[in-house]
């Protein structure tokens, strides 16, 4: 098993910035918009550097998505920037109609995803956005674990053509990847390969996925950890390669159980190579105040709720 340490905790969003910036300095068609939470985004330093190339539309993300629309439609590769609440849920029309339809080149940028908001609470804390986003034609959906794989996904979409949700949050969380990773849309990452049970997981919840393997590793359970880093389109082969060795899986995301990852590789084991699957993940509830980490356990989503849906699994094939 491959040991995983980070020496320093940062947060998804500062990655997107840095991102952002870099794609800025290498391409002149990129452009940002952002609602009003600049900061928030990590948007500053792009908006310093090109202010001429960024578009401060205020409390207004359905015109921003339009206007995002019609910039790509000038040839313009616009990043858009917002919570995720207001990425998805205020403006899935406009996304629908504009964006994905039309097949626009928009990257529709979300921060503050998930539970991990903490003490803004359930109307912040979107938990049904994988989902929308993922039933949309046309469109990708990416969630990177840490502050690396998010500039590197933020590097990646920017050469994409076609819209993108990318989908990150606020908290510091370990920074743990390959800084100089070539983050690759589609492919999953195997992060610890082994053969009892697989734990796809994305986003936060990739190093609670790691924690949750050695700790199986303790027991004598071989566990492989694989981060889906990309929802749609799915490593379908990577995940029935994975299965069809392990016989069962677990699934861990900050979302929904409905609508998100555990979906996505259910439907796909499902209709290739059929093996019990726990899910772990928020059940058909909404969020609620609270510091993010006290929220995480309150949920469900720790590495010790991971460990015990494995065993679930593992017991199901057995039965």
């Amino acid at each position: 098993m491959k040991a995983y340490t980070y020496q320093e905790k940062k947060d998804t969003r500062s990655g997107f910035g840095a991102g952002l910036l870099e794609v800025g300095q290498k391409n002149p068609d990129v452009v940002g918009l952002c609602a009003d939470l600049t900061g928030s985004l990590k948007m500053n330093d792009f908006q310093d550097e090109f202010p001429d190339r960024f578009f401060q539309v205020g409390i207004a993300e359905a015109n921003m998505m339009g206007v995002a629309a019609g910039l790509a439609t000038g040839g313009k590769i616009p990043f858009t920037g917002t919570f995720a609440n207001f990425s998805t849920g205020r403006v899935y029309d406009q996304i629908r109609q504009s964006i994905a339809y039309s097949h626009k080149n928009v990257k529709i940028c979300a921060s503050h995803a998930g539970i991990t908001l903490g003490e803004d609470g359930a109307t912040h804390q979107i938990l049904e956005d994988i989902g929308m986003m993922r039933m949309l034609p046309n469109m990708t959906v990416i969630v990177p674990c840490d502050y690396n794989q998010t500039k590197a996904a933020t590097l990646a979409i920017a050469d994409h053509n076609g819209p993108v949700y990318l989908r990150f949050g606020r908290p510091k969380v370990p920074n743990f990847t390959d800084p100089e990773q070539v983050f690759e849309i589609g492919k999953a990452v195997v992060m610890n390969e082994g053969s009892d049970v697989s734990i796809f997981a994305a986003g936060h919840l990739v190093w609670e996925a790691i924690e949750a393997g050695k700790a199986l590793s303790a027991r004598g359970i071989s566990a492989e950890v694989i981060n889906i880093h990309t929802i749609k389109p799915l490593d379908e082969n990577q995940v029935i390669q994975s299965v069809r060795k392990t016989s069962c899986a677990v699934t861990a995301e900050e979302h929904q159980v409905f609508g998100g990852l555990g979906d996505a590789v259910s439907q796909t084991v499902a209709r290739h190579h059929p093996v019990p699957v726990e899910l772990v993940g928020v059940n058909d509830r909404f969020g609620e105040s609270g510091k993010p980490d006290e929220l995480m356990k309150k949920f469900g989503l720790s590495a010790s709720n991971i460990e015990e849906a494995a065993l679930r699994a593992i017991s199901r094939k057995q039965a």
